[in-house]
């Protein structure tokens, strides 16, 4: 018996032995199949986003950034006094105290969120509080240092730094960070426990896309709508500006607007990019795009001549009358019927086209299609199938019976302008990564020749005739520089009643400058002006104030010599972003840039004071990047000032 008992004895002795050598190798080195087992059991992963990309002009000011903020959580289980914490919480948070106490009075759960991507200054003021349970974890945070300028094309995003418009959301995957994964401990039930310090699983940040947008033509675009629509009581604006040779867009604007920065304080028309998402009919600018197809087609020449009928055209039951009934025009050569703008000439055109010729036309200028893969919600526009009848050809003709949008007709210009050939639009330029590594550059895209070199110069000579003494777009010229182009004055259709609607205009001038050496193709359309309406009131002047801010911009040579004593005009009432502007480029400039921006960096200067925006400036400058916290203007940097910059590549740099 004492034997049996003796070997049961040893046997559980090994056994138990066997059981402490297996867990001491599982404690030492636990296999990979019970560590994966763990991690689903008794860890989860919480996304927190990446860095999105950046966004610049073409001289690679910021237009979009990514600044650390400072989103706050809770362990509800740790906290004490939650109604407390909650009340104070909600002076200083969005959300009603009841809401946060909800949160926080549930003492099984670990983790919660209180508030996303909050700022320096309240992360410090929560900080101070001292309430053990409370922390906060870094994510970055949207910004857009200019405001308002450029929003309808840059877009916005959402509460998690997601693209919800514009460039924002056509860019998305290239944008947006691919995010880090937080792990938080969770117990038994599979509650969030708390947060394992900050372990972020590694990945890449957004890219960051170079617009062809060059910000003071944009500041000044902006605001000569702005003023435009004040001085004539308008409903909005838009203006759309092309390299005449590529199509790159310079700048793009729609007025009103709103400020990216807190977008869903505005109404969701503020927010559209309505140059290429509402189609509107243009009006007297198709007249340019008829009789370059005539010319193309070899119908007409600019010296043929038709008969303009005094003034009134019957065709069936229905009456074509020139825009001024006091025009009764008999006999007019091709370049009169454009100069003087004729709908009865135009029509008789496009009656020798027909109607498979002149839609053919339209659509080889890019009409009825997308112009650009860079846009969100474009339009095709509306180009109505044929046959059309001779009521619908005459008024297709000269702009009514056609929806068109404002960077189809821009890009339509852009081809007379340049020898013929339709470019696809684009406003990326080039992708780099974090790094500033270029990822991809965009190079300017033919889509077809639409117009021989010939008719491409008769009809720049032609639309130059339009500007001058006699044409319907003297108000358009600029002094020094030869321009041309063509205006628009379109009835609006009441989109209830389908019909066109009573001393409702759409105002609108398409141009070229310099007519000589084109350079831009500039686009103004001005919606239900009040105290006037005639394009030449009204487009071809905004056009001429912003040609002539872009001549001195750019520091073209004048074709003719000005004036003594001659200044290009602005726009009379500068908007208060344009005056920020300038203000803020003149501070900095006073005082850093004299006496930074022509040596190289061996110490940290002292930047305090100066926006994100200008510091961002004199760091590329330097060739140096930076990690950002916080928002404002800038308080703090490491290194701190004065000290060395030797084989340094990175600073950061603190904002409140």
């Amino acid at each position: 018996m004492s034997k049996r008992i003796t070997l049961l004895f040893v046997v559980f002795l090994m056994m138990f032995g066997s059981l402490l050598i297996r867990g001491g190798a599982l404690q030492v080195n636990p296999s990979e199949r019970l560590a994966k087992r763990y991690e689903r059991q008794f860890t989860k992963v919480m996304n927190v986003e990446g860095r999105r990309g950046y966004i610049y002009d073409r001289e690679g000011r910021q237009l979009a950034a990514s600044v650390i903020a400072y989103s706050l959580y809770a362990d509800p289980k740790m906290l004490e006094k939650p109604r407390t914490v909650s009340k104070k919480l909600a002076k200083i948070l969005p959300e009603k105290w009841t809401e946060i106490y909800k949160k926080l009075k549930n003492k099984k759960r670990r983790f919660v969120w209180l508030g996303r991507r909050l700022d320096t200054k309240l992360k410090d003021q929560i900080k101070a509080w001292n309430y053990r349970g409370l922390g906060f974890i870094e994510e970055p945070k949207r910004i857009y240092p200019n405001e308002s300028l450029l929003a309808n094309v840059l877009g916005f995003v959402g509460s998690s730094s997601q693209g919800l418009g514009g460039t924002e959301v056509r860019f998305e995957e290239i944008l947006n960070g691919t995010g880090k994964s937080l792990k938080v401990d969770r117990d038994a039930r599979g509650r969030p426990l708390f947060i394992n310090g900050l372990l972020f699983n590694e990945s890449p940040d957004g890219h960051n896309l170079h617009l062809t947008i060059d910000n003071p033509i944009q500041y000044q675009l902006e605001a000569e709508l702005k003023s435009s629509v004040e001085k004539f009581e308008a409903s909005g604006a838009v203006g759309v500006i092309l390299n005449a040779e590529t199509s790159e867009v310079v700048a793009m604007a729609s007025y009103p607007s709103f400020n990216p920065n807190d977008p869903l304080k505005y109404s969701a028309q503020n927010r559209r990019n309505r140059s290429v998402t509402d189609p509107f009919e243009s009006g007297s600018t198709m007249k340019a795009i008829t009789i370059a197809s005539a010319l193309q087609e070899k119908i007409a020449k600019p010296e043929s001549t038709y008969f303009c009928e005094n003034g009134s055209f019957k065709i069936g039951r229905r009456t074509i009358r020139e825009s001024d009934r006091k025009h009764q025009w008999k006999w007019m050569s091709v370049s009169d019927i454009l100069k003087k703008s004729s709908n009865i000439g135009t029509t008789k055109i496009a009656f020798e086209l027909g109607d498979d010729t002149l839609r053919r036309r339209l659509l080889d200028f890019g009409f009825g299609a997308k112009t650009s893969d860079d846009f969100t919600g474009e339009s095709r526009g509306i180009l109505p199938k044929l046959p059309w009848n001779k009521h619908l050809l005459s008024n297709i003709s000269f702009g009514h019976g056609l929806a068109v949008t404002p960077l189809q007709v821009a890009n339509a210009y852009a081809a007379i302008a340049n020898g013929g050939q339709l470019h696809k639009p684009y406003l990326v330029s080039k992708i780099t990564d974090a790094e500033g590594r270029l990822v991809e550059t965009k190079k300017p895209e033919v889509i077809r020749r639409v117009l021989s070199p010939e008719v491409s110069q008769q009809m720049r000579t032609m639309l130059g005739h339009v500007t001058e003494d006699g044409g319907t777009a003297k108000t358009a010229r600029v002094e020094g520089f030869p321009v041309g182009g063509k205006t628009g004055t379109a009835q609006k259709i009441n989109p209830e009643t389908g019909t066109y609607e009573k001393g409702g205009y759409v105002s609108s001038f398409a141009g070229i400058i310099p007519l000589d050496r084109p350079k831009l193709v500039i686009y103004i359309a001005v919606d239900a002006p009040q105290t006037a309406y005639y394009a030449t009131d009204v487009a071809a002047p905004t056009f001429a104030r912003v040609a002539s801010f872009a001549a001195r911009h750019y520091g073209w040579k004048p074709s003719a010599p000005l004036k003594e004593n001659s200044k290009i005009k602005l726009a009379k009432k500068k908007s208060s972003k344009i005056k920020h502007y300038q203000s803020k480029q003149k501070r900095a400039l006073a005082a850093i840039e004299s006496k930074l921006a022509e040596q190289k960096w061996t110490k940290m200067p002292n930047l305090k004071g100066l926006s994100l925006r200008e510091v961002m400036r004199d760091l590329r400058r330097q060739g140096l990047d930076a990690d950002i916290y916080g928002s404002g203007n800038l308080s703090k940097s490491i290194p701190e000032v004065g000290a060395s910059l030797e084989n340094r590549e990175k600073v950061k740099l603190y904002f409140k």
